[in-house]
């Protein structure tokens, strides 16, 4: 077996009984990168100079007798995340210099983890996208076929790790950045709560929904990710102050569901739901009803407005957000102008990419006066109405059981012309995105697509705010059933 394709766990028990180093390790998953990831571009930037230093630190401290869950583990970054001294581009050209002042806080917790980055990963621009095909340096190609998109916007995170570049990934979520490029991938992908994970580093993308977290080969890897990157945060007034549960010890613990009833919510399984895709949830559901589960039937009905108040609230606080970048202090290229509102326009005009200015303009007149009472301050009503349908749902069921994706990995280029259609790919994330629910999508197994080759699908468990521990529970009793 090749060391880059070991898991977390695996490598984890590797390492403390010596049989490998963590630079024999990050020498095998920077020698995949450097054979595969020609074809596959989830890489925007591979330090590898640095992540050799990395992994002679964790050598060091292995050696002392030092233990921890993520120390000399080699991992990828979305490239959204500040990196002390590393480039942060967002995938954007507006930002394409900019140099990270400081680490994210995610990224601090890892370093003192002992993990050890590889580089940054590709995503669509500024998180932009459900295909990462949005990107200023080209598409990311999915590793099980690569005429087709890996999913966005984490989709270099999801790629590097289906393609074992590395032994995890980190990625953001807003309305699905995660969990979709990890169900078209085949990898885990989960969403924690929002605040469970510090976003002080992160480029925010819309502030009230965006979460980091992990995408991983096992569920067991996720709880060991999750229990170093949780928790308080005095940089970040959204991080919640529950402690961090004992993840790992849960799914550790996880032998069967017994006592554990899980919704299966009617409005998720539309006439639109490729039925491969719904066969494979179904399919699931059996596995975790043998795991002694209980299922019931439950209605979301707000469920059909999630897009719609998503692509308000979005759309509106990107408009703010990336008010900043205007190319002065983050790294675009001066040009010469007359004035500083021709200034704005070149480094505006040329920096961000088509999708990036769409949600601009959206979000700008969203909130411009005469509008911003018909559609931003009512899309946040009926966004309290969707997390009062979960509410009801959870006095009901423990968790949710419902397909991540509407349908396998679609060809790079297939959607790019329909941006609408591309918004309506997150038909199954946004809802446990605007209230705040952590969700997991969990590889439910391949279908046959119209070119012969098999593509994943996932399966998506949501559960109520800072459940995470049954959540991983049920991905982990769900990835081992057979």
């Amino acid at each position: 077996m090749s060391l880059n394709t070991l898991t977390l766990q695996q490598a984890r028990t590797k390492l403390d009984k010596r049989e490998i180093t963590a630079l024999e390790l990050t020498e095998a998953c920077l020698a995949r990168i450097t054979q595969v990831d020609a074809d596959i571009r989830a890489c925007l930037l591979v330090c590898a100079d640095e992540a050799r230093t990395a992994a002679r630190a964790a050598d060091e401290r292995l050696r002392r007798g030092e233990k921890g869950g993520l120390l000399g583990i080699p991992y990828l970054c979305k490239d959204n995340i500040m990196v002390k001294g590393l480039a942060t581009t967002a995938a954007s050209r507006i930002i394409e210099n900019y140099l990270a002042p400081y680490d994210a806080t995610v990224i601090k917790k890892l370093k003192q983890a002992g993990a050890v980055l590889l580089g940054k990963t590709n995503l669509d621009e500024f998180a932009h996208g459900a295909s990462t095909e949005n990107s200023a340096y080209g598409p990311t190609h999915n590793p099980r076929h690569l005429s087709h998109v890996p999913g966005g916007s984490s989709g270099g995170s999801a790629a590097a790790v289906a393609a074992d570049m590395c032994i995890f990934a980190i990625g953001s979520d807003t309305g699905g950045s995660i969990r979709y490029p990890a169900s078209f991938c085949g990898v885990f992908g989960l969403k924690p709560s929002y605040g469970r994970v510090s976003r002080f580093g992160l480029l925010s993308m819309t502030s009230s929904t965006d979460v980091i977290g992990p995408l991983t080969k096992t569920a067991e890897d996720a709880a060991l990710v999750l229990q170093v990157i949780a928790g308080p945060d005095e940089h970040d007034a959204t991080t919640t102050p529950e402690p961090v549960g004992k993840y790992t010890q849960a799914v550790a613990a996880a032998k069967d569901l017994k006592g554990m009833t899980i919704g299966w919510p009617k409005e998720y399984f539309i006439k639109d739901l490729d039925s491969r895709v719904a066969a494979r949830v179904r399919a699931a559901a059996e596995k975790l009803e043998a795991a002694d589960a209980k299922f019931k039937e439950v209605s979301l009905p707000y469920t059909k407005y999630g897009i719609p108040v998503y692509y308000i609230i979005t759309p509106s606080e990107i408009s703010s957000n990336l008010a900043r970048f205007d190319g002065i202090g983050w790294g675009k290229a001066h040009q010469e102008a007359d004035n500083l509102q021709d200034f704005y326009k070149y480094s505006r005009g040329s920096g961000f990419g088509p999708e990036a200015k769409r949600r601009i303009m959206l979000g700008t007149y969203a909130l411009s006066a005469g509008y911003y009472d018909a559609y931003y301050k009512k899309a946040q009503a009926v966004r309290t109405l969707i997390i009062n349908d979960f509410a009801a749902a959870f006095k009901e069921v423990d968790l949710l059981l419902t397909p991540a994706a509407p349908h396998p990995a679609f060809k790079i280029g297939e959607h790019l012309d329909d941006p609408l259609a591309m918004y309506l790919e997150d038909v199954f994330m946004s809802g446990a995105s605007l209230a705040g629910l952590p969700a997991i999508s969990v590889p439910a197994g391949l279908v046959e697509h119209r070119e012969g080759t098999p593509l994943p699908v996932g399966a998506q468990l949501i559960g109520p705010r800072l459940s995470e521990a049954a959540v991983l529970q049920a991905a982990k009793i769900l990835e081992q059933a057979k």
